[in-house]
């Protein structure tokens, strides 16, 4: 008994190590199922992961494509509408300047609703709108402050006080013909003044259109662009200063006819509804002493384009008057 006591009593360690050293094992495995079977739940979640990253990748892609798609189409529409308005201005029996105008205007309208629509379809319509349009509005009206009063001016330009191409216009002290009429500049074709030749002296002058708002310019108001010119002849003391002077009238009135009647017409036109006088457009005659004989001068009406020609063609007239023996 003593014996066997002691065999048992020396084996039971070995088969509590045993059964230890398979609890263990047991353990190792549990775990290692466990670290299998999250791997397989990784790889199944990375799986659909890659299945929405491939789906966002179509739908992104598919979403850039129409978006090209429609910024491609509002180009073409605009400029077919472009194309299309431009033809159907030219058909208008409108005056040469109003339809320049309404090209201007028309082209810059295309211009505007084009960018906002392709401004939408890039970025798309914003959560905050309000606060967004005050934030970028407030920067850009301290950063491109004279680009914004040269586009106000550009609508004052484009009024009925304004200027067309082709007005004879002064600009800050500087004559010329308008030959470019653009949303942030006016170009000028330099002329003389009103009082000398007014022949062009080639140079093309640019000015912001800040001037219609923060300085001034000033503009034939009717469409005749008409002005008083003045011709001066020399009558020698043995000539009748009289006789010369009514002849000279007589001649320039009636080559002035038609232009006064029509200068007339048009200023009234631009001065009603304004309580202003009537003017008169009638040539007047001025005679006084001068060296060597008397003065006849004679104011008259004339447009601007015209002025040299019938300048030209009284003074030929005048030398023929002085020329007859009295």
């Amino acid at each position: 008994m003593t014996a066997g006591g002691a065999g048992l009593a020396g084996g039971a360690p070995t088969l509590l190590n045993i059964t230890r050293q398979i609890a263990a094992e047991q353990h190792r495995l549990t775990l290692r199922d466990q670290r299998i079977t999250a791997r397989r739940r990784l790889a199944d979640i990375y799986g659909r992961w890659d299945a929405i990253v491939a789906g966002q990748e179509r739908a992104i892609l598919h979403a850039c494509l129409i978006s090209v798609a429609i910024v491609l189409a509002a180009i073409l529409l605009l400029q077919f509408a472009d194309r299309w308005l431009e033809r159907l201005l030219g058909q208008a029996r409108v005056d040469r300047r109003q339809l320049a105008t309404l090209r201007n205007v028309v082209g810059v309208a295309l211009q505007i609703v084009g960018v906002v629509v392709i401004l939408l379809v890039l970025i798309g319509i914003p959560g905050q709108l309000g606060t967004m349009l005050g934030l970028a509005g407030a920067g850009l009206t301290v950063a491109l402050k004279d680009f914004i009063v040269a586009f106000i001016g550009w609508f004052v330009l484009m009024g009925r006080n304004g200027m067309r191409i082709g007005d004879w216009v002064e600009i800050n002290g500087v004559s010329g013909e308008v030959v470019e009429l653009g949303m942030f500049r006016t170009v000028l074709l330099e002329t003389g003044n009103w009082t000398d030749a007014g022949r062009p002296t080639g140079r093309r002058v640019t000015f912001t259109n800040s001037f219609a708002t923060a300085g001034h310019y000033f503009n034939f108001s009717t469409s005749g662009q008409w002005l008083w010119d003045e011709l001066s002849v020399m009558v020698p003391y043995d000539r009748d200063p009289h006789a010369v002077a009514d002849a000279i009238q007589k001649e320039v009135t009636a080559a002035t006819a038609p232009s006064t009647a029509q200068a007339e017409q048009e200023w009234r036109r631009a001065a009603r509804g304004q309580g202003g006088a009537a003017f008169s457009a009638q040539p007047g005659i001025a005679v006084r002493p001068a060296a060597g004989g008397v003065e006849i001068a004679v104011r008259y009406v004339t447009r601007a384009s015209d002025r040299l020609a019938l300048r030209a063609r009284l003074y030929q007239a005048a030398v023929q008057l002085l020329s007859q023996r009295a």
